[in-house]
């Protein structure tokens, strides 16, 4: 069932690796004003003004560059998918209502990630030098989404669970890798919240699967 592009979270460390993740591409972490300490909430000092804390914000490394222009394309997919599931008859509820979450879920994502990527002054998309040697895990092939759109009923939403398992599988092992390797602190809080809501929804596809 799955016929995916994959690779694995390890090859992906490798990528961003090879990349040079280990240098920051954001801003410095030291202060202009040769003051050290003044943000390390030392007694009496005032707590970060909204100014630093933007600052922080911009802070990036290549994995978290990585991380957001590879889920971006992976997200969307799966929103493909959700959508194409909602548009057929004799789906099972169950199956419905999980696509609409996943849908909702991750549409507002794709819209973080790009945000962050034009405030980071990154293509939102990977140069395609970069792009021909990364695959992502877990997405569809075009074969892929054209049985996904050509099922009905029943057997679409045993295709749909089927298929989005492997794809959430694919996400956790993206996310787990931006989790270990990446510098901004948003980027890696969003990757620790796809972990660990696409493997509950892992299981709950496996239950529903189980039961058509």
């Amino acid at each position: 069932m799955k016929k995916t592009l994959t690779i694995s979270a390890a090859a992906i460390a490798a990528a961003i690796a090879l990349a040079g993740c280990s240098g920051a591409t954001g801003s410095g972490s030291s202060d202009s004003s040769g003051m050290p300490g003044m943000n390390h909430g030392n007694s009496g000092m005032m707590p970060s003004s909204p100014a630093t804390s933007a600052a922080a914000s911009a802070q990036f490394n290549d994995a978290d560059t990585i991380f957001a222009q590879m889920m971006i394309p992976h997200h969307t997919q799966a929103v493909a998918m959700s959508e194409t599931i909602l548009k057929k008859e004799g789906v099972p509820a169950q199956v419905t209502d999980l696509a609409t979450k996943i849908k909702a879920a991750q549409g507002p994502e794709i819209q973080k990630m790009t945000g962050w990527l034009q405030s980071w002054g990154q293509p939102t998309a990977m140069p395609t030098a970069m792009a021909s040697g990364h695959s992502m895990s877990g997405m569809m092939s075009g074969d892929d989404m054209a049985k996904l759109d050509a099922a009905q009923g029943t057997e679409a939403a045993k295709l749909f669970l089927s298929q989005m398992i492997a794809h959430h599988e694919g996400a956790v092992d993206m996310a787990k890798t931006e989790t270990t390797d990446g510098k901004n602190a948003d980027a890696v809080q969003l990757s620790k919240d796809i972990v660990s809501a696409q493997q509950a929804e892992i299981q709950e596809m496996k239950d529903l699967l189980a039961t058509l």
